[in-house]
């Protein structure tokens, strides 16, 4: 959906509660996230928890192209959980469980990617940096440490920069849970929204309330 400044709607794309097959290949089930192209205003959309596909639309919401299928080989996907751009049209798509992100020309082609990264599923460009939220393990590495719940900057180029967050899960000062969402501002102060409930809180007896959302300030 596009909305307008007062929040007006504006577009909308895909029909509410009518997915697509899962894994048909066609839009939409259960997409993740969009971007925008910054030099022509094309809608680029990760789909998602039902597909392992990209679909493209103009600004004005007509279906252009499609790319990706289900698999581990570069242009396939698992779980395309979130999507970018930068200022070179170049297209960074998160892969959360394959552990990487790949990048694409903005035609779909495959460029590159970048692996060990423990399943990532939110990043935003900023001052030709990537910021990535990384998750914790599943199943029976849930425990292990140094998996996730942390988030790492990377340059343009995948080379790491820096990492913040405690091997030790928590609420406390530079500790996460589960970051799901990132956003830096222009003072580049990150500010990063958990699933905490949902990963950790919801399973605790009784359930409870975690912190979901914090805010790091630049140095």
């Amino acid at each position: 959906q596009k909305f307008g400044p007062e929040g007006d709607k504006l577009m909308e794309i895909g029909e509410k509660n009518h997915p697509a097959p899962a894994w048909s290949g066609q839009p939409f089930n259960r997409p993740t996230s969009a971007a925008i192209m910054p030099s022509n205003g094309d809608v680029y959309v990760s789909d998602g928890y039902g597909n392992s596909r990209i679909h493209v639309y103009s600004g004005s919401g007509d279906y252009k192209f499609s790319w990706g299928s289900p698999g581990i080989d570069a242009g396939q996907f698992i779980r395309p959980h979130n999507i970018a751009v930068d200022s070179d049209d170049k297209v960074y798509v998160v892969d959360r469980e394959a552990h990487r992100i790949q990048i694409f020309d903005a035609r779909g082609n495959f460029l590159t990617m970048w692996n060990n990264i423990h399943r990532p599923d939110s990043m935003v460009l900023w001052n030709e940096h990537i910021y990535v939220g990384e998750l914790n393990g599943m199943g029976g590495v849930d425990e292990a440490p140094g998996l996730g719940h942390r988030v790492t900057v990377y340059d343009l180029q995948g080379n790491r920069v820096c990492i913040f967050g405690s091997e030790e899960e928590g609420e406390g000062p530079g500790q996460f849970i589960a970051p799901h969402g990132i956003a830096v501002d222009s003072k580049g102060d990150v500010y990063v929204a958990e699933v905490s409930f949902t990963i950790r809180g919801s399973k605790m007896d009784p359930p409870k309330v975690l912190r979901s959302f914090s805010k790091y300030a630049r140095q």
